[in-house]
């Protein structure tokens, strides 16, 4: 039996807390692997290796810096099939999907190469009389990263690049489920010339996770995943002193309005609804359809579900996988079964005719849902896709404001002035006009709104480079002996 262990100090270091997890292929649900599940002494060490290499990574200058990126870069562009393989061995995700993941995950190192540029502070000249004044950004010391099972990969690119950029050193507690990427990365990270220790794998579960939160030499916490565990994260961690922003989940509405290009909204509807098995904190759970065109929308999507092919990523033309376990799937399964009991119309049973072998659901489509049914309210986080019938834009903005979550959303519409409005109307992080799953390019940022983000910093780009350094503001002057004089007042400007 495989067994992965942790990434410390530049090499794979072997578990000695005597516990481990199971790691499954999700096509055949059959154990694969055992991963080694970290102690708090484990933990410790892990924190310990990064803060001993942090002095001298953070005295690296900062073409030296950009450098390993860009090397860190081409690693990862040649090595992209690699990846993408074993996030489809673990995650269960198609091989298509897995590249994507891997690209989008790379643009955040491109970002990173240019931290040279990024980390430049401000400089006023003779703020007062013979007095300079400029600001400068340090990087924290050693930073924690936990990230979720979907994105084993991408989310982990999010946050490590600009951390390291920044001069910080990094420990990363990835998923049990599917770990070996993060190994791997940091694989990549030694070959693009990363020094021992900056970089740290750190496998486990909430041990390993509660340990994180409390040690006194962790500066800062960045995670991805559901909103009670967000919601954990960051009262834990601001409570022991730390600087945190947690992503949590999301219940992300498409409104489609009478206008609408129902062929092109119905596309991309059944794309981001089911595309990676629905496990997407951006994937559209909920087209919120204008009435009049409620019916047809309906059908245009029931008509697309059946061509969906899904099955093993092995299997070529698989463009839906499995989910990630076997209790995963019989959660999904739960809102399917019980939609019809609280009312709603069950379009698409995605339970029928699934592979005997695997975690495996086929795409659901549920009518006339509404608020209070649990297939509503609920982050189902599966491809199931419910549709919600609208009076119009009124009604569907103010569903969409009233929900707890705020992550992502999305209008279809050929009216630029309703569009501009609802970008100003609605109360969510991320907008797509036209555009199912607006997940932000690298250079801008990721983060929701409400329940969908714990902290005051989103994800990666520019506010990425904000939450992995702190600002220092110097006052300088040199001064002429022959103006030195005590002065007890209070310091002017004039």
């Amino acid at each position: 039996m495989n067994r992965i262990s942790h990434w410390v100090d530049g090499k794979v270091l072997e578990g000695t807390s005597g516990r481990s997890g199971v790691v499954f292929d999700p096509a055949t649900g059959q154990q694969q692997a055992a991963v080694d599940l970290a102690s708090a002494a484990e933990v410790d060490h892990a924190v310990a290796v990064a803060a001993k290499a942090f002095p001298e990574w953070r005295a690296t200058n900062l073409s030296r810096r950009a450098e390993v990126m860009f090397h860190m870069r081409e690693l990862v562009d040649a090595n992209r099939k690699e990846i993408a393989t074993l996030l489809t061995k673990e995650h269960g995700k198609v091989l298509g999907d897995a590249l994507g993941e891997v690209a989008r995950g790379l643009e955040n190192i491109e970002f990173a190469c240019g931290i040279p540029n990024l980390l430049k502070g401000g400089y006023s000249e003779q703020a007062s009389t013979g007095i300079d004044v400029y600001s400068i950004k340090q990087p924290l010391g050693v930073v924690a990263g936990i990230t979720p099972f979907n994105f084993p990969a991408m989310v982990p690119m999010w946050m490590f690049a600009n951390a390291l950029a920044c001069g910080n050193t990094f420990v990363l507690k990835p998923s049990e489920k599917d770990p070996s990427a993060s190994m791997f990365i940091g694989e990549l990270l030694k070959q693009a010339g990363l020094p021992d220790g900056c970089f740290n794998v750190i496998n486990g579960d909430k041990v390993a996770v509660d340990r994180l939160l409390e040690h006194p030499d962790v500066q800062a916490i960045s995670f991805v995943g559901s909103t009670p565990i967000a919601r954990y994260i960051y009262e834990t961690g601001t409570k022991n002193g730390k600087r945190v922003q947690a992503l949590g989940g999301a219940k992300n509405h498409m409104l489609v309005l009478a206008d609408a290009d129902l062929d092109m909204a119905a596309d991309a509807a059944v794309s981001a609804a089911y595309g990676s098995a629905g496990e997407r904190c951006m994937a559209i759970s909920v087209v919120l359809a204008s009435d009049t065109i409620a019916d047809d929308l309906v059908a245009k999507i029931k008509d697309r579900i059946p061509a969906i092919k899904v099955g093993p990523a092995s299997e070529n033309g698989s463009e839906m996988g499995p989910l990630i376990t076997g209790e995963h799937r019989d959660k999904v399964k739960g809102y399917v079964a019980g939609a019809e009991g609280e009312g709603a119309t069950l379009v698409v049973d995605g339970r029928d005719d699934v592979p005997a072998d695997g975690f495996f659901l086929k795409p659901s489509l549920i009518d006339n849902v509404a608020p209070g049914m649990r297939c509503y309210d609920d982050e189902i986080f599966g491809p199931v896709l419910t549709v919600t019938r609208v009076k119009g834009y009124d009604d569907g903005l103010a569903l969409i404001n009233s929900n707890q979550y705020g992550n992502g959303t999305a209008i279809f519409t050929r009216d630029g002035g309703a569009a501009r409005q609802f970008e100003f109307d609605v109360q969510v992080g991320m907008v797509g006009v036209n555009v199912p799953v607006p997940v932000p390019v690298s250079y801008y940022s990721f983060g929701g709104w409400k329940s969908s983000l714990f902290g005051d910093t989103h994800m990666y780009g520019p506010e990425g480079v904000n939450f992995y350094t702190r600002t220092k503001v110097v006052t300088k002057r040199w001064p002429d002996p022959r103006t030195s004089k005590v002065d007890l007042g209070f310091p002017q400007n004039r």
